[in-house]
């Protein structure tokens, strides 16, 4: 089974669909090409114009909810990496992603958060989805999202 097709499977899964204009909310690009490297700016769990996961990670917003927003944030940058590549074929390999939890003072479950993100990012690329990992617990996030991403890959092309 191809990337792209496990990329769908996920998507159906999540209950969203990444197909369309994914919005950017400012002066800049959301994803930047040097040679093979790719870097993703920060992805929100935005679908459509509705971010779907807000509020403070231990506070409103569950450990289960906010890996749910990683893995939207993943999706995210899946579906940029597709548009840029063609395919999720073409990708080499994710290499870095940090994960910002919006949270508060006592949380500390800030991995496994991200472990949402990755664990997706591993079922969709495979091998190739395996990365190095920050992840960070921050007091805002632009609109109020409970998580945002970003990534670094590599292309086959």
């Amino acid at each position: 089974m191809s990337a792209d097709t496990r990329f769908q499977e996920a998507a159906t899964a999540l209950g969203y669909s990444f197909d369309g204009e994914l919005k950017v909310g400012g002066n800049y690009v959301p994803l930047m090409r040097d040679g093979t490297t790719l870097y993703v700016s920060g992805q929100v769990p935005r679908v459509g114009s509705t971010v779907v996961v807000t509020g403070r990670v231990g506070a409103e917003v569950v450990l289960v909810d906010a890996q749910v927003a990683a893995k939207v944030c993943a999706m995210r940058a899946l579906a940029l990496l597709q548009r840029e590549l063609g395919s999720l074929e073409n990708l080499r390999q994710v290499l870095r992603v940090t994960v910002y939890t919006q949270c508060t003072a006592d949380f500390t479950h800030h991995s496994e958060v991200a472990d949402g993100a990755s664990e997706l990012l591993h079922a969709v690329l495979g091998e190739a989805g395996k990365h190095t990992r920050t992840s960070v617990g921050v007091y805002q996030l632009p609109k109020n999202a409970s998580v945002e991403l970003d990534l670094i890959a590599s292309s086959r092309l």
